[in-house]
């Protein structure tokens, strides 16, 4: 296999460029949307059919990826991002961003969404040997990582010069979520430079047995799947533009400083990712996704508890300096135990399932936000549900090694 060093730059590049754009937008976007006249259960509406759309569209376009191709399908990703960015942008009906939730790509937690990562990374895999295939995917969520820390940085940045240079608020953030369009056309013309070195080599046409692109490896997706769907329903609960909300609730945090707490949690989650690739070398994937998730979801429900602004922004802080561990190892791990033609479909159904799973949380997080007495519910709700995720997973998947692990036995 050739490996192309250009198609692989260009593919970090589209995640840094897209992560960027999210990270400055799920600063805003809950503020926007109230500053446009909606509630919080509104809101918390908008981002769960955000979700919920997400996944019915990435599910069409990450099945058919690998016969269809990936390059196509990531442009069209691409340029449903821009749609949803200038819908965004351009009204305030309910109706028409509840439409545009559903069709479009954006992301309120500032982490992937869509259907990019999927296909990526099986493009990645489709260029990498296994053995560097962990290392690769540690550094792609590292730059994604950054580039969504410094994508929070700016956008809080940018709305504060704004605002203080006389522009309205609602038009401050109006101009980021134009920004956010723009970084998706960027994407379309970056996607029309991949080579066909990103395409798999062998395609397996669908049979009767076949089920969404996936062929001999289709109980083992199906398990993750669940698994994964369970750990993004607790997640759902505290996605970035509601945490960010959160902290605005409680103690009164301007956007400029929320975008400096989520700079800091984001370039610390990237920091990990590299962590774990080192870890998992040492202990295996399994281990490594489970032994570092379960006490960062301890340190996620002591956050509320902290009385003070810099407590909690510290307690958020030290969550996530091992909360991502699992990120590289939990997708090197999905592309290692499939095979080549099901990647796509395989990294596509578990990132939907992940979808669907964080669909429904965010509109129960709006209505415990809406009341003081349950306004640090969402936190315990998803630490408990993510700590019962690491324990089924384990139960589940130690006894199925990855390649690279299987050899060195």
């Amino acid at each position: 296999m050739i490996v192309s060093n250009r198609d692989i730059k260009i593919l970090f590049a589209t995640s840094s460029i897209r992560l960027f754009a999210y990270g400055f937008l799920s600063v805003v976007l809950a503020l926007y949307l109230a500053a446009v006249g909606l509630t919080g259960q509104e809101i918390g509406l908008v981002f769960t059919l955000t979700l919920l759309g997400d996944a019915i569209v990435s599910l069409w376009i990450t099945t058919r990826a690998d016969r269809f191709g990936r390059r196509g399908m990531l442009i069209l990703g691409a340029g449903l991002m821009v749609l949803a960015g200038i819908t965004f942008a351009l009204t305030s009906n309910i109706v028409l961003l509840v439409v545009a939730s559903i069709i479009g790509v954006l992301s309120p937690s500032g982490k992937e969404i869509g259907p990019f990562l999927s296909i990526e990374q099986a493009a990645l895999s489709q260029l990498l040997p296994d053995e560097r295939r962990t290392q690769i995917f540690a550094w792609y969520n590292v730059a994604a990582s950054f580039a969504g820390a410094l994508g929070a940085l700016t956008g809080g940045a940018i709305a504060h010069v704004l605002q203080s240079q006389g522009l309205a608020v609602i038009d401050s953030y109006r101009v980021l979520v134009l920004a956010y369009a723009a970084c998706g056309l960027i994407l379309v013309l970056l996607f029309l430079g991949l080579s066909s070195s990103t395409e798999p080599t062998r395609v397996t046409l669908p049979t009767a047995s076949s089920f969404f692109g996936l062929h001999k490896s289709k109980r083992v997706v199906l398990k993750l799947s669940m698994l994964f769907g369970l750990d993004a329903f607790g997640g759902g609960f505290i996605v970035q533009s509601m945490i960010a909300y959160w902290f605005y609730l409680k103690f009164g945090v301007s956007v400029d400083v929320l975008g400096e707490i989520f700079f800091g949690v984001n370039l610390i989650a990237g920091i990990s990712a590299l962590v774990a690739a080192r870890i998992a070398k040492r202990i295996g994937l399994i281990n490594t996704m489970v032994f570092t998730h379960i006490p960062s979801n301890i340190l996620l429900c002591l956050v509320p508890v902290m009385p003070t602004l810099p407590l909690a922004a510290g307690m958020l802080l030290l969550r996530f300096t091992i909360s991502q561990m699992d990120v590289p190892t939990r997708q090197s791990y999905t592309m290692a135990v499939v095979s080549e033609d099901e990647r796509s479909a395989a990294s596509g159904m578990t990132t939907i399932a992940r979808s669907l799973g964080a669909s429904v949380s965010p509109a129960l997080t709006g209505i415990f936000l809406a009341s003081p007495a349950l306004l640090s519910f969402p936190f315990f709700l998803a630490g408990g549900i993510k700590i019962a995720y690491d324990l089924l997973v384990y139960s589940g998947f130690r006894k199925l090694k990855p390649p690279e692990e299987l050899e060195e036995v």
